[in-house]
């Protein structure tokens, strides 16, 4: 499968016609402003024998296999890793992909397998020195294709919001990736002011983006793991930041939230009724998708044409950037078909979405 432009899986044939499309969709493109893909992953790989042998590690990768599942563990071990994990480290694979994708430049992310928030202060600070110092190795090898989000401590709140500020002053970063849960404490938990109040100051993008699932052998079958249990753990992690004063503590703070926002923008009538009818509910300052207009982004990993336009038409096509995921199986790579599919898009919507939101939203 050519990861970059073949995105039917595996199974589908030869001549699905898809890798045409993606090439029809890229020639047409429009050259005169930069395509920016928001969501996209890098490995350090000298992070792996530093936690290779640490409890924690081995831990958190025993309950990633179970919750995924043993049907989904064979085929990531022979088909998806195989696949993805060459281009987690390939400069040049990557560059090449861009070029077959329309997409002038990523702004990478560290791969969320190597967040390690189990991890202690002294060896923290290094698995998150090895990170950023990979991705800005990188970036200054590309720099004209190139951007970086930086990965911070997050167990570890005042060390996360000193690491940010490096990353962002001294490394060049536009901004920071985290998951959705740290360690087990959900992302309105007091206990993370520091770190908000650090990326309020700095301007710096907040990629929040999950990594698994907390509804654990529930969804061990069918790749439920990720089908389901990713966006739904967006889904949570955005209306905590709602409904537990974060956004409202930090009035400019900027969310990106993978995945189309998870459920949350699409479903966002059941939180607006619960804002309006229920005490505990109503603390915001403003309503729910208030926040989505004003605070938060969404990328276009939502697969599907018709989910794209709903976000187009409820959130305004201003709120939505680029995301591929790239390099993994689960990312949508033709991007510029995708918009095609919409309907009534017009020139500066596509624009904006393509790069011109990416580059305000990173000062660019």
């Amino acid at each position: 499968m050519d990861i970059a432009l073949h995105t039917c899986g595996t199974g589908c044939a030869h001549d699905c016609g898809a890798q045409a499309r993606a090439e029809r969709a890229v020639a047409r493109r429009d050259r005169s402003q930069p395509v920016i893909d928001m969501h996209c992953h890098a490995l350090a790989p000298a992070v792996e024998p530093l936690v290779a042998g640490h409890p924690g590690k081995q831990a958190e990768w025993a309950a990633f296999t179970k919750a995924q599942g043993d049907a989904s563990n064979a085929h990531n071990a022979a088909v998806m890793l195989p696949q993805a994990g060459p281009r987690l480290t390939s400069l040049a694979a990557r560059i090449a992909d861009m070029d077959a994708m329309g997409v002038d430049i990523q702004v990478l992310s560290p791969s969320p397998s190597q967040n390690c928030y189990w991890a202690e202060p002294e060896l923290a600070r290094e698995v998150v020195r090895l990170q950023n110092e990979a991705i800005a190795e990188a970036c200054a090898t590309h720099p004209e294709r190139l951007l970086g989000f930086a990965n911070v401590a997050m167990q570890h709140p005042q060390i996360a919001a000193a690491q940010l500020e490096h990353a962002v002053k001294e490394l060049g970063f536009r901004g920071v990736q985290i998951s959705t849960q740290i360690d087990g404490a959900d992302l309105g938990d007091p206990k993370f002011a520091p770190f908000w109040a650090k990326a309020e100051a700095l301007g710096a993008v907040v990629f929040i983006h999950p990594f698994g699932t907390t509804l654990g052998q529930r969804l061990d079958q069918w790749y439920l793991f990720n089908v389901v249990g990713q966006p739904l753990e967006t889904t949570v992690a955005l209306s905590h930041l709602i409904f537990g004063g974060v956004l409202d503590r930090h009035e400019k703070l900027k969310i990106l939230a993978a995945h189309g926002g998870g459920y949350l923008p699409s479903y966002i009538g059941r939180a607006e009724h619960g804002y309006r009818v229920r005490p505990e509910a109503g603390q915001p300052k403003h309503r729910p998708s208030d926040y989505l207009r004003r605070q938060i982004w969404m990328d276009t990993l939502v697969c599907e044409p018709a989910v794209l336009d709903n976000l187009v038409r409820q959130y305004g096509a201003s709120r939505l950037v680029v995301g591929t995921d790239y390099p993994f199986d689960m990312g949508a790579y033709d991007i510029h078909a995708l918009l095609d599919a919409l309907p009534g898009l017009d020139a500066a919507q596509r624009e904006a979405i393509l790069g011109g939101n990416a580059r305000r939203l990173l000062d660019l």
